[in-house]
């Protein structure tokens, strides 16, 4: 069953055509990487599936509804959409605990949410996404104090908050060291994957691909030059999304 259907998008900043006319489809449960040249359009058509960017032509569908176009219910629709940043957004001075609950926020009405209200049941929840992340012993300390691969192990259990059946990623590890990266990426899909949850991400470190990815999407200057199975991402399709100059 589909999951996401991307129909002709396209996307300009100005003159920079930044998304050219792409399409493809996502089935519920896949683990999709999207791998590209920096400036592939990579970053741009992950906010458009979100809802954050309007593409200028072109449809998105999350099980079947309309992203794009719609202003009633595009927020009920965001909440289905979670979404972990190369950049942590975490605020410094809360507890790691009460910013994991953040995630819950879009859910609750405008009082509880100004006076940062949550029930008992969601504190649990909470606890219980730190522990599945791995720093579970870091509940109650300001998020300022994590390092970088706490910190982001932090945001995707604030974004398991959401229940999202749908999770995008946006170089979720390329800010940190390479041995952590792994580890916070394994446990990214690894939890999606129990959960049966959709995973479509960007990546820019092809042998962080390999360890996670089922199928790749390669794009260059905007558009899809491959979409496939991770066996067939050859050297020939490595040059191909990358350039020429590309090497293993």
């Amino acid at each position: 069953m589909t999951m996401l259907e991307i129909r002709g998008v396209h996307k300009r900043f100005g003159d920079l055509h930044v998304v050219q006319g792409v399409s493809f489809e996502v089935r519920k449960g896949e683990v999709v990487v999207i791998i590209g040249p920096s400036g592939s359009g990579k970053s741009t058509l992950l906010r458009c599936i979100k809802g954050l960017v309007e593409p200028d032509e072109g449809e998105v569908f999350l099980e079947g509804a309309p992203v794009t176009g719609r202003r009633r219910g595009i927020e009920k629709l965001r909440s289905q959409v979670g979404m972990v940043f190369q950049s942590f957004n975490l605020i410094p001075r809360l507890t790691v605990l009460h910013n994991v609950l953040l995630g819950r926020l879009g859910f609750k009405g405008v009082l509880p949410s100004m006076v940062f209200h949550f029930t008992r049941n969601e504190r649990e929840l909470a606890l219980a996404a730190l522990d599945r992340v791995g720093i579970g012993e870091q509940a109650w300390k300001p998020a300022g104090q994590l390092s970088g691969g706490q910190m982001q192990r932090v945001a995707i259990a604030r974004t398991l908050m959401q229940d999202p059946p749908l999770i995008l990623a946006d170089e979720p590890v390329s800010n940190l060291d390479p041995v952590i990266a792994k580890s916070v990426l394994q446990h990214l899909v690894t939890i999606c994957r129990e959960d049966k949850r959709t995973v479509l991400l960007n990546l820019h470190a092809v042998e962080l691909v390999r360890l996670v990815a089922e199928r790749v999407i390669g794009m260059r200057d905007g558009v899809i030059v491959y979409d496939g199975e991770l066996a067939g991402l050859s050297i020939d399709v490595l040059k191909r999304i990358y350039g020429e100059e590309y090497t293993a």
